[in-house]
Parts: C-alpha cells; structure tokens; sequence
C-alpha cells in the first residue's frame, strides 16, 4: 500500500471518529432536551392532580359554608366561576390562571368564618379547612418541584449548544408558575 494511500486511510478514520463522537454527543443532548421537557410535563401534571383535589374540596366546603352565610352570594358565584374556568382549561397556563383566581376567592370564602362564630365552631367546615390546608400545602410543593423543572429545562435552552438542540426536539420554553401579584403583597392587620 502506498503511503499517500495511508495517509488518506488514516485522515479518513479520524474524521469518521470525529464525525461518530459528534454525532453521538447531538444525539445524547437530543435525547437530554427530550427528557427535561418531559420532566416538566411530568411535574405539571402533579400540579395538575392537587389543583385537582383542591378543586374537589371546595364544593363540599362553599356547600357548609353556604348554610351559614346565606347572604354571600358573590364569593359562591366566583368561586364556582374560578372552578369552571379551570376545568375548561386547555394549557397549562390556563389552568395556572384560573387556578390564582380561585386563590384569591378561596381566601375570601375562608376569612367569612371570623364573620360567622357558629361556622368557625362547625366540625364538617374545621376538617374541610384542614384538608384544603393539606392540600394547599401538596400544591406549594408541587409548585416548587414544577418551577425547579422548569429552570432547568429554560437554562438549557438558553445554553448555545441547548438553543439548537431544543429547537431540533421541538422543546420550547416553560412557564413558570408564579405567584399572582395580589398575593405578593403582606396583608394588613388592624385591632
């Protein structure tokens, strides 16, 4: 074999192995991009499942309630409203809308107890309250773990190599699931 014949082989070789090495680094960041994004999936639908079982208490709390506050008309019409409007939700981002309406509804509807004594002493609304408390408390949970999801999926794509890869999986951006901007503000107490 000559040695210009050699060369060509060995030149050959390394591009090859060049060539493989990339190859198998695309396809591992491919398959990288394809996991986040279905991490992030995976974790909404945890959000998903509280919201949920948030949104199964609720009737049968507004339903106790109801029978002390006859005259609270308003709050059961938007939280029935918030309700609706969550289970009619397509997207994520819809469902996270409706679902910080229904936050800040819920928090009326449970500050009616401080206007209604007989309420406050009632044992179906105590355990209702308890078990939406637990239930809010899966949800901020969920949250985390969701956003947590999120940031990582969002900072990949942000990377150089990441920009591409995602925009070859069909990976876009996640939203996070922010706290709406009442709710950031600390209440005020006055005696």
């Amino acid at each position: 074999m000559n040695s210009g014949l050699k060369t060509a082989l060995v030149v050959l070789g390394i591009i090859v192995l060049i060539g493989a090495g990339i190859g198998s680094w695309v396809i591992g960041q491919y398959n990288k991009a394809i996991s986040m994004d279905e991490q992030v999936k995976a974790q909404w639908a945890q959000v998903d499942n509280q919201l949920k079982r948030r949104y199964d208490l609720i009737p049968n709390l507004v339903e106790t309630v109801k029978g002390y506050a006859t005259h609270e008309k308003e709050v059961f019409e938007n939280i029935a409203q918030a309700r609706t409007q969550y289970f009619q939700a397509k997207t994520p981002a819809e469902k996270i809308q409706a679902s910080q309406q229904l936050e800040g509804v819920l928090s009326r509807l449970l500050v009616l107890r401080e206007s209604y004594p007989q309420l406050k002493a009632s044992e179906s609304f105590l355990k209702l309250q308890d078990s939406l408390e637990g239930t809010e408390n899966r949800i901020s949970v969920e949250r985390k773990r969701y956003n947590e999801d999120v940031q990582t999926l969002n900072s990949y794509r942000r990377t150089f190599a990441g920009r591409f890869i995602a925009a070859l999986a069909g990976v876009g951006e996640a939203k996070y699931f922010e706290t709406p901007a009442a709710e950031r503000e600390a209440p005020k107490v006055k005696f």
